[in-house]
């Protein structure tokens, strides 16, 4: 049976799944995804490119009903959220992965967010002091096997 437009087309994160219907005789809607998934998914298929590549190569590699505007606009979000690069001016754009996984862009995502902080102790010393004890025991393993010198090292304070 051939697909209409509207059973392919994304519509606010659902989409119709051609041919089946609910208990109401309407056209059934698959599970909307939230946008951190959809991101997640370019960032996956991002990440299995050796090169930059275009928007259509992403598209084929999710193989879904993703229209090429969704991943545009996946792909712009995960730019300004500084995850991927993207070629310039020159046709075709072609993007890149910065982030490997969903950890890397919840990383991004918080380092944005304390770079607009004009108190950065402030927020650090909120963060750690709401984090569980297990958490913090982790933290404080991560800061030291990173080593003195590196950008995660806590660094000494001077002597008064």
């Amino acid at each position: 049976m051939p697909r209409s437009l509207w059973d392919s087309r994304i519509r606010e994160g659902d989409h119709i799944v051609a041919g089946e219907r609910d208990d109401h005789g309407q056209p059934a809607r698959a599970r909307r995804r939230g946008q951190g998934e959809l991101e997640a998914l370019v960032l996956s298929a991002l990440g299995d490119a050796t090169t930059p590549v275009p928007v259509g190569w992403v598209q084929r590699r999710l193989g879904e009903d993703l229209s090429y505007s969704t991943i545009i606009t996946i792909l712009t979000r995960l730019h300004e959220k500084k995850a991927v690069t993207r070629t310039g001016p020159g046709r075709p754009v072609l993007w890149q992965s910065v982030a490997v996984d969903e950890a890397d862009l919840t990383a991004l995502s918080m380092r944005r967010l304390l770079d607009r902080q004009d108190n950065r102790d402030a927020v650090l010393s909120s963060f750690v002091s709401a984090l569980s004890s297990d958490d913090e025991d982790l933290l404080r393993s991560l800061l030291n096997d990173a080593g003195p010198g590196s950008p995660a090292a806590p660094t000494a304070e001077p002597d008064e």
